[in-house]
């Protein structure tokens, strides 16, 4: 029993309950980690390629690893590139070598455990006597089988030659540690590449990738004899139709499916055994999932395994597949029926609820199975496509018999999940109020009782009710019982079933039929004892199997086929999100799988674990969600074009005879439709409740002005990148064009912004110029980041948002992003080679024409276009190219990038020259003498002594309308308020 086995003192189930918490904790971290892939690692471009082919590197580095070292060593730029690169990935890698690491003492410690369970190391503790407690063959299996999935998970997520490159780097730069029991070279042997890729599987894949640690075969026999033959989490006594027993097994078939590879013989040649597997777990499904939503499809995982193969290929005969899409296909529309039935207001009342309640539970167990075998049998992943023929074939067969449209499939899955949260929530309910509900019944019970035994003595008269002293005992006699019935007794309902066919029986023996009032007494006490009935079958029995019923972990993924059809559905109906409500409610139910072991175990790994899992939620409910707020901005981008160019603007005065031009009532009225359309589209999302996802808690208006920000921050990037474009060779007034246009859909988007925040209830000014800051703030970082040798990565930026991401559009040119190519297009106009700067009017002409190129007004335009945060980036950015500058002369003062031999030391020999001749009789002829032998390096010496002045006389310009602007502000806010106040005292005075 779990009370023994996974007790605190007992060492040997504490022991694996932990190894099973932390291989959790493990996969966790590798889902985790599949999207921080570093893109550099694969190499996937010619330019990565050529730039970083000498320092990652594959395993084949150890065979060379001195030869290969000392060269990087004597090369000054390989070795500086090195360790630039080192800097800035050496976090990800140690992290990634961790979980690697994690792997192999997972395996090793469930190898260590196993041979001391044989050994006798845990007294009163062997492999059999394991096996044969509840809890300890659940935990011994299930601790075979996330190895294993852990081994899946990292082959299907980073691909070998990833594995391989991350494993040298960690090599190669992080010092060996000592406080662990799994050396690298044994962590590199279990990780390296499989040769297994989405388009190429080796012929004995996965089975010799399972063995490269060998695990004891005893224990791999005993997992695998439990799994095939035991119900080991009794669920098949929750589902007791024959016809439901592969869906109740389901996640034991996953499991057994995963530790069969470590037992290939079976899958290869053992027929009779293979047969009855599939006969057993799979006679009606061949998709099925890992862990998670992780699908695997049988026919292509177990084709090149002749016995499993051959056992399976009787669930995929045409016949069977037609048999079972027919089905469930026929089911849709039935279930669609009694759903909408039951969902009907007032249908399901706490009445009605105790006494259907096996009748919902059968109509949900129907539903959740006919959902969970179209799901996985018709829909595939985004992005994924069936690797063979057979299982392509099979699947289109399913949809076409089926005859299932997948918006009905989904209105199935709604309708499901609203039913399981209104059935939960009110037996929940049921549950908190039924000591006083059964209190209250009992109270109710035993007062008409006792009314009655008044009125058969003759104390209450009723007219036609004769004295009957047998009958006032009776009553009494039976009033007692009553109170003597406890909920606590298994006994008291047969007691009250007894009481009630005793109430009937004295109504017929006592020819009791003649009074009504007395009737009526009769079967109201009678309907207390059988509501006092229900109330005692009120257990939490059922909301476990509701939540077992209920289970969806296997759409983890696959719901996103859906999002879709949600989304339609919102765009026609914003108040269905109300309902998708209990779509995510239901999902968030599937974290119960990874967090029951961490839970039990009181790990430390609980709250992380449950913050991805939860996170991961969050991010697709805010994925479908979206629509909204993309919908406001569709609406919204009508609205700029009618406030910019459509609607005329109303003077204070207007003559009689022009009122007529500005009325525009046509316009007007569509302006004033846009508008309540976006106000409906925001009421909509406020209308979903706050939602308890896993461990974190949605607020819808939250979730409103997040996807507000996400559509603002993409309109507004995507207006910056492709307005901030300049030709090579552009003319001297594209800068200004390009920022007149800018500055005119800037200002149509504030303003629009402005107009509409009252009609969605936010902040709309606030969030303007918060999110258009982290634009320009982040632009800049990402910039700034050529520059700097530890480079600030996108994730680690703290202008970046997982919610609310800032896009990042490939570079057109040398400069990372808008802001560098506005940078460098300023510092284009200004090259000394074709402008003149003047002082007097702080302005730059052009040295042929003599028209201005940057001035006052172009800085100004450039404030309107990215706001003053703009300029203080670019100012920010001018200083990093000022200090490579400055970094590049003393470079070249220092001989450290010249190649030329004459140039070294030329500086100290002149300074020794004019140190030895104080006074030149020819100081014109001396001075060129030494021009002439600096000729060969001055170009580039100059060129960067000129960018530094160039660069330092912007910096000046930004910071002379910095401050300009600032004073005229804080002077017109002084004179505003001087205002106000003297317009105060005037109305207090009148």
């Amino acid at each position: 029993m779990m009370s023994d086995f996974l007790a605190e003192n007992n060492s040997c189930g504490q022991f694996i309950l932990n190894l099973v918490s932390r291989g959790n904790a493990i996969v966790a971290e590798l889902l985790r980690l599949k999207d921080y892939i570093p893109k550099v690692y694969r190499l996937d471009t010619k330019q990565d390629a050529q730039k970083y082919c000498d320092i990652i590197l594959d395993f084949s580095y150890f065979k060379i690893s001195e030869i290969h070292e000392e060269r990087i060593e004597n090369n000054e730029a390989l070795r500086d590139l090195d360790e630039v690169f080192r800097d800035n990935h050496i976090e990800i890698i140690k992290r990634f070598y961790l979980v690697f690491e994690s792997i192999h003492a997972y395996v090793t410690d469930l190898n260590h455990f196993v041979e001391e369970l044989n050994e006798g190391i845990y007294i009163h503790q062997t492999l059999e006597n394991v096996f044969t407690d509840i809890e300890g063959k659940q935990v011994m299996c299930e601790a075979l089988y996330l190895y294993g999935l852990m081994l899946i998970i990292v082959d299907a997520f980073i691909d070998g030659t990833v594995r391989e490159r991350l494993l040298v780097s960690y090599y190669r730069y992080a010092p060996q540690r000592q406080d662990t029991r799994s050396c690298i070279d044994e962590v590199c042997k279990l990780l390296r590449d499989t040769g297994y890729s989405l388009t190429k599987k080796p012929l004995t894949y996965p089975e010799d990738y399972f063995k490269r640690i060998k695990i004891n075969s005893t224990y791999v026999d005993y997992v695998i004899g439990r799994l095939r033959s035991d119900d080991i989490y009794g669920q098949v006594s929750v589902y007791p139709l024959p016809k439901h027993r592969s869906t109740a097994l389901a996640n034991q078939a996953s499991m057994l499916y995963i530790c069969l590879f470590f037992s290939t013989d079976i899958l290869h040649s053992q027929t009779a055994i293979m047969r009855e597997i599939v006969d057993k777990y799979f006679p009606d499904n061949w998709t099925i999932s890992l862990y998670m939503g992780l699908v695997v499809n049988l026919i292509e995982t177990w084709d090149a395994f002749k016995a499993a193969k051959s056992a399976l290929n009787n669930t995929l005969e045409a016949v069977n597949v037609k048999s079972y899409a027919i089905s469930h296909g026929t089911n849709v529309p039935n279930l669609l029926k009694t759903t909408d039935l039951l969902l009907k207001e007032g249908n399901i009342t706490d009445e009605n609820l105790l006494k259907d309640i096996n009748n919902i539970i059968t109509t949900l167990r129907d539903c959740n199975v006919t959902v969970r075998w179209l799901m996985l049998h018709t829909v595939l992943k985004p992005g994924q496509n069936d690797k063979l023929k057979k299982s392509k074939q099979l699947r289109e067969l399913v949809v076409t018999e089926s005859k299932c449209d997948p918006e009905l499939l989904f209105k199935l899955l709604l309708n499901t999940a609203q039913l399981e949260l209104v059935v939960r929530e009110l037996y929940k309910q049921l549950m908190t109020n039924k000591q006083d509900q059964w209190n209250e019944l009992k109270m109710e019970t035993n007062a008409r009782l006792l009314e009655l035994s008044e009125v058969f003595g003759g104390i209450k008269p009723l007219t036609r009710i004769q004295k009957n002293e047998n009958l006032k005992i009776w009553f009494v006699e039976i009033s007692k019982q009553v109170q003597s019935l406890s909920q606590e007794e298994s006994s008291s309902s047969r007691k009250i079933v007894q009481l009630i066919q005793a109430l009937e029986e004295v109504q017929e023996f006592h020819q009791l039929d003649s009074n009504m009032q007395i009737i009526q007494f009769l079967t109201e006490t009678r309907k207390y004892l059988d509501q006092m009935l229900r109330t005692m079958s009120i257990k939490e029995d059922i909301l476990i199997n509701l939540q077992i019923i209920g289970d969806i972990s296997y759409a983890w993924e696959l719901i996103d086929y859906y999002t879709k059809i949600m989304q339609l559905g919102i765009q026609k109906e914003p108040t269905l999100v109300i309902k998708l409500r209990a779509v995510f409610l239901k999902l968030s139910s599937a974290l119960e799988i990874p967090l029951l072991r961490i839970n039990q175990a009181h790990s430390e790994d609980l709250i992380s674990v449950s913050q991805y899992y939860s996170k991961e939620l969050e991010i697709y409910v805010r994925k479908v969600l979206h629509i909204i707020p993309s919908m406001m901005f569709e609406k919204l981008a009508r609205i700029i074009e009618m406030q910019t160019t459509v609607l005329k603007e109303l003077p204070t005065r207007v003559d009689k005879d022009k009122i007529k031009d500005y009325t525009q009532l046509d316009e007007r009225f569509e302006f004033a439709e846009l508008t309540n359309s976006i106000s409906v589209f925001s009421q909509g999302m406020r209308m979903m409740k706050s939602t308890l996802v896993g461990v974190i808690c949605l607020d819808p208006k939250q979730l409103l002005e997040d996807g507000i920000r996400k559509e603002l921050v993409l309109h507004i990037s995507k207006a910056l990148h492709n307005h901030l474009i300049f030709s090579p060779k552009s003319k001297y007034d594209e800068l200004s064009q390009k920022l007149t246009t800018l500055v005119s859909i800037m200002d149509g988007f504030k303003r629009s912004f402005e107009y509409i925040q009252d009609y969605i209830n936010v902040n709309g000014l606030k969030i303007w110029q918060e999110e258009v800051t982290r634009i320009i703030n982040y632009n800049v970082e990402q910039e700034c980041n050529g520059f700097l040798r530890r480079k600030i990565h996108p994730w680690q930026s703290l202008y970046q948002s997982r919610y609310v991401p800032i896009p990042i559009y490939p570079p057109i040119d040398q400069s990372v992003n808008f802001i560098g190519r506005l940078a460098r297009e300023v510092i284009r106009l200004s090259d000394p080679k074709n402008s003149v700067y003047l002082d007097t009017t702080v302005t730059w002409y052009d040295s042929k024409t003599r028209k201005d190129l940057i001035n006052k007004q172009t800085i100004a335009s450039i404030a309107s276009a990215i706001e003053i945060t703009g300029l203080v980036g670019l100012d920010r950015l001018f200083s990093f190219m000022i200090v490579n500058g400055l970094q590049k002369v003393i470079s070249y003062l220092e001989n450290k990038n010249v190649q030329n031999v004459s140039w070294i030391n030329i500086i100290p020999s002149i300074q020794k020259e004019m140190e030895r001749n104080e006074e030149f009789s020819n100081p014109l002829k001396v001075y060129q003498t030494y021009i002439n032998r600096c000729t060969k390096i001055w170009t580039e010496f100059l060129e960067n002594i000129l960018l530094v002045g160039q660069l330092q006389l912007l910096r000046n310009l930004v910071a002379f309308y910095l401050n300009t602007s600032c004073k005229f502000n804080a002077k017109t806010l002084e004179s505003s308020l001087r205002a106000i106040n003297k317009l105060a005292v005037e109305q207090q005075f009148l």
